[in-house]
């Protein structure tokens, strides 16, 4: 049988294999062998075997500015810390007052001016002052004549010509004039008037106050016009020197302390002024608040101290020797101490310490683990292996 040729018959066995090229080519997904891309890898960092190990790149050793040290052995005392504020003796501060009342007629003070002694205070007034001066006067002449007469009578009564009566009573005259005008002389130094010049001339109805001491005002009281008593204060003056520190020691503390010891000084409205002292008494009595007072003398005046001003006393007891590191070499971390012990030039443990006293950026160490005596240890740039350690715990 014979097949009669037929062009589309021929051009579908063409067409076919032709088709299968271009999806091949065309549709790479097509070929059922195409394999799936892989996700593109990240460099992770290894933890330490050793979680307390952290170790630093190149340029974080630079930036840190770390330094080696090794443990020390440092004489440490045992510091004891007391409170109290600055005070003078009593016979230091001077309350003033006027000995006779008056009106205050000048008066120039104010709080904190420096004083010198003999300085005028306070000018008061009041008639009562020329009143004195007056009496003062009359009772100084009457004793000049009674004098006279005091004499004359006893010259009479030695020779029999005028009776003993008249000059017993002559002599008790004369005894109560001399009180008297001792008694006003007196009251006259009290009032500043000198009365060896004082004459019918320059008596004065004013009176002048003046600064017993060398010091300070703390406190003026007064002013112009105001009429003052004798029970009045009118200024309150203080002399800095011989100023002490008033401190107070709990009860449990007490044996620690005795006289002579010495102890440092500081201030903290002061920062960084400091002032050797040393004990001078101890109390023997016991406050309501379980407290016992101190009393220190300073080493030296200090011009830039005030009486009141708050002071911290740190008094150095069982100094011995121990084992220490720079206060720098030593952080927190999770609520303990810890140091960090090189293990290579950039590799460090983290080693948990025990802290003693501190004293001249040097703090007494308890090594709870084994470290060896020449370990190397950061000093400085503690805080920067701290911080690098605890962001790697987090990553």
């Amino acid at each position: 049988m014979r097949y009669r040729f037929s062009p589309f018959l021929n051009l579908k066995k063409v067409a076919a294999p032709a088709f299968l090229l271009l999806c091949l080519s065309v549709f790479p997904g097509c070929n059922s062998s195409t394999k799936e891309e892989k996700p593109a890898e990240t460099e992770t960092v290894a933890a330490p075997e050793n979680p307390n190990e952290v170790t630093l790149t190149d340029a974080q050793f630079k930036s840190s500015g770390i330094a080696f040290g090794q443990v020390e052995q440092k004489n440490i005392s045992t510091v004891l810390r007391l409170n109290g504020v600055l005070d003078v003796p009593p016979q230091n501060l001077i309350s003033v007052s006027a000995p006779l009342g008056g009106f205050v007629k000048e008066t120039d003070l104010l709080q904190g001016m420096k004083l010198r002694k003999g300085q005028i205070l306070a000018v008061l007034q009041n008639p009562e002052y020329v009143t004195l001066q007056q009496e003062y006067l009359d009772a100084k002449s009457k004793l000049a004549y009674q004098e006279l007469e005091f004499a004359r009578q006893k010259e009479l009564s030695e020779e029999n010509i005028s009776s003993k009566k008249t000059f017993q009573q002559t002599t008790s005259e004369y005894q109560q004039l001399r009180n008297r005008a001792a008694a006003l002389k007196e009251q006259l130094a009290l009032l500043n008037i000198n009365p060896d010049k004082l004459t019918a001339v320059n008596i004065s109805s004013t009176i002048r106050i003046y600064s017993p001491i060398n010091g300070f005002v703390k406190n003026v009281l007064v002013n112009t016009g105001k009429f003052v008593s004798p029970q009045d204060v009118l200024f309150e003056l203080v002399n800095t020197e011989h100023m002490h520190a008033e401190l107070t020691v709990f009860e449990k503390d007490i044996a620690k302390l005795k006289q002579g010891q010495k102890i440092k000084l500081t201030f903290p409205n002061l920062p960084g002024h400091e002032i050797p002292a040393s004990v001078y008494l101890v109390g023997r009595s016991i406050e309501a608040d379980k407290t016992i007072r101190v009393h220190a003398h300073l080493d030296k005046e200090d011009p830039e101290l005030l009486p009141g001003m708050y002071v911290t006393a740190l008094v150095e007891i069982n100094a011995q020797t121990v084992t220490a590191l720079p206060e720098d070499a030593i952080v927190q971390a999770e609520g303990k101490y810890v140091i960090f012990v090189a293990k290579t030039d950039r590799t460090f443990e983290m080693v948990p310490v025990e802290i003693g006293a501190t004293e001249n950026g040097y703090t007494e160490v308890k090594l709870t683990e084994n470290v060896p005596a020449n370990a190397r240890i950061v000093t400085k740039g503690a805080y920067h292996v701290l911080a690098k350690k605890l962001n790697v715990g987090e990553e």
